[in-house]
Order: structure tokens, then C-alpha cells, then sequence
């Protein structure tokens, strides 16, 4: 498996990124400030991820998302590894990631890659979404934050 940056000619996976995020709108906007990198196998594209600078010295992790026949298979942690090597290449001094309360195997995935848990946003997800969304049988409505210093 090969990770790289999105070249600029290619289409953003749309596919991948809804995976983590149910709303384009949101991910066109992040994607204009962001920086898209893709896990390719086979020339097939199996995962995304997005850096987006926040504030000074601070770079979010945004929408990690892996296709659903590569889950389990630590693609995953392999994405969320290379941002934190990239986010430090780039000169980066804290790394930020938030996830929905509901998503348990997220949590334990960016804890075992070093973060640590920071805050929680709470309604994150009922203010910034029309529709509601269900994880785990539980309604996502918090954004736990996490962060790890570089």
C-alpha cells in the first residue's frame, strides 16, 4: 500500500470521504483548505484522509475513512501514522483530531496512535448537520476532540 498527496488533476475520492462525513458541502469546503491524501493499492484507491490547517502551529486531521472491504486491516492506522509524520514534516507543533462520541473503534484507533482526548464540542454534530446521524445504534451529537503534540 502506497500513501500519497491527491495530485491536482485527480477528482477527490467522494466515495471514500462520505464514508466519514454525510455532507458534501462540508467536505468540498475542507477539501479547498485542506491537503487530501489517498491509500492506493493495486491502483485502487482504498483510503483518504485530509490535513487542514486550524491555527498557528496546529494542523487538524480530518476525514479518515478506509473502503469497507480494507476495514480491519490496519489501513486505518496506517493513514492516521503517515498524517502525524506529515503534519511533523510540514513543521507542525500539535496535531488535532475529533471523531462522534458514538465511534468507539475511532477512539481506541487515535488513541493508540498517541492522542490523547482534549474536550468535547458538545451538539457538534446537531448543529453543523440537517439530518440526524446513527453509529453504533447511538445518535452521533458530540465531537470528541483529541490532540497530540509533535
Amino acid at each position: 500500500m502506497e500513501v500519497r498527496r491527491l495530485q491536482s488533476n485527480e477528482i477527490p475520492p467522494m466515495n471514500l470521504l462520505l464514508l466519514a462525513d454525510p455532507s458534501e458541502a462540508l467536505i468540498a469546503e475542507y477539501l479547498q483548505r485542506g491537503q487530501c491524501f489517498v491509500a492506493q493499492m493495486n491502483d485502487q484507491l482504498i483510503g483518504v484522509y485530509v490535513l487542514l490547517p486550524t491555527r498557528p502551529g496546529t494542523i487538524e486531521l480530518v476525514n479518515v475513512a478506509v473502503d469497507e472491504n480494507h476495514q480491519g486491516q490496519g489501513v486505518g492506522k496506517k493513514l492516521v501514522k503517515h498524517a502525524i509524520e506529515q503534519a511533523k514534516a510540514f513543521g507542525y507543533l500539535t496535531i488535532e483530531i475529533g471523531t462522534g462520541n458514538s465511534g468507539v473503534g475511532q477512539l481506541a484507533l487515535y488513541q493508540k496512535c498517541g492522542f490523547r482526548i482534549t474536550g468535547v464540542d458538545r451538539d457538534f454534530f446537531i448543529r453543523h448537520y440537517t439530518e440526524e446521524i446513527y453509529e453504533n445504534g447511538i445518535q452521533v451529537r458530540d465531537m470528541v476532540r483529541l490532540s497530540q503534540d509533535l
